[in-house]
C-alpha cells in the first residue's frame, strides 16, 4: 500500500484529503505543520525495516504555520536519502510566483485550491505512476553540452551535473528524444502529465523556464516556436 504524508493545517482539509486517499486505498498521515511533519519524516527514515514506513508522496501545503512550505520543500531536496520522495505542491489561487518557485526548488507538481479531492486523487496517482523505475536502461541522449542518462536520471551540462525535477527531467527527456521536432504544449502535456491531467498549458511554460534557468547558457538549445510550442536543436 502507497504511504502518503498530508501537510495541511486547515484541519477541515486535511481530514478530507486523509479521509478521500484512504478511501482510495493509500495509507495516509496527515500533518498540521512543518515541524511535526519533519519530525515524522526523519522518524521513518531511521526506523527503515520495521513497520514504519517512509512516504512514497509527500502532499504539502505551503501556507504553514511556523516553516512553510517552501522552505519544507528546500529542506526535503537538500536532504541527500529524502530529496527523491515525489512532492506535489498545495497552493492559493494565483499564486503564480509560488508555484513557480516551488518548481525551481524541486516540487513534482501543484494543485490550486480549491480543488476537487477526484482531481488530487488523480493527479497523486499519475505522479507515482511516473515516478516508478524504468525497467529498461536506455542509452544516454546527448545535444550539444547536456548529457541526460536515462537510467540513471542524471542530467550533465558540460560535465557538471545539475540536479532537476522529476517533471523537469522527463520534458527534457522528451524534448531530446523529439530533437529538432517542433512540439506542441499540449503534446507535452498530455505526453508526461497525462490524459487525466486537470492543468493547462502554462503548466509546461513553467518547467521549460525552469529547465532553460537550470541548464545556463545550454538552455538556449530549447526553442520556442511561435503559435505552437518547443523544440530543441543541437544549437544554442
Amino acid at each position: 500500500m502507497r504511504k502518503i504524508f498530508v501537510v495541511e493545517d486547515d484541519d477541515n482539509i486535511r481530514e478530507l484529503l486523509i479521509y478521500a486517499l484512504t478511501q482510495s486505498g493509500f495509507d495516509v498521515s496527515g500533518y498540521a505543520d512543518g515541524r511535526l511533519f519533519y519530525q515524522a519524516l526523519q522518524a521513518a527514515l531511521q526506523a527503515a525495516g520495521s513497520d514504519t514506513k517512509t512516504p512514497d508522496l509527500i502532499l504539502l501545503d505551503i501556507m504553514l504555520p511556523g516553516e512553510d512550505g517552501i522552505s519544507l520543500l528546500k529542506k526535503v531536496r537538500g536532504s541527500g536519502k529524502m530529496e527523491k520522495i515525489p512532492i506535489i505542491m498545495l497552493t492559493a489561487k494565483g499564486a503564480e510566483h509560488d508555484r513557480v518557485k516551488g518548481l525551481d526548488l524541486g516540487a513534482d507538481d501543484y494543485i490550486t485550491k480549491p480543488f476537487s479531492v477526484v482531481e488530487v486523487v488523480a493527479r497523486i496517482r499519475a505522479v507515482l505512476r511516473r515516478s516508478e523505475p524504468k525497467a529498461d536502461a536506455p542509452s544516454d541522449l546527448v545535444v550539444a553540452g547536456i548529457v541526460l542518462s536515462p537510467d540513471k536520471r542524471a542530467v550533465h551540462v558540460n560535465g557538471t551535473e545539475i540536479t532537476l525535477t522529476y517533471k523537469e527531467f522527463e520534458v527534457l527527456q522528451y524534448l531530446m528524444r523529439k530533437k529538432n521536432v517542433a512540439l506542441t504544449r499540449e503534446t507535452i502535456l498530455t505526453r508526461i502529465w497525462g490524459s487525466d491531467y486537470f492543468g493547462d498549458s502554462r503548466t509546461v511554460d513553467m518547467h521549460i523556464k525552469s529547465l532553460r534557468q537550470k541548464l545556463g547558457e545550454a538552455g538556449g538549445v530549447i526553442k520556442t516556436v511561435r503559435n505552437v510550442g518547443y523544440k530543441i536543436e543541437d544549437e544554442v
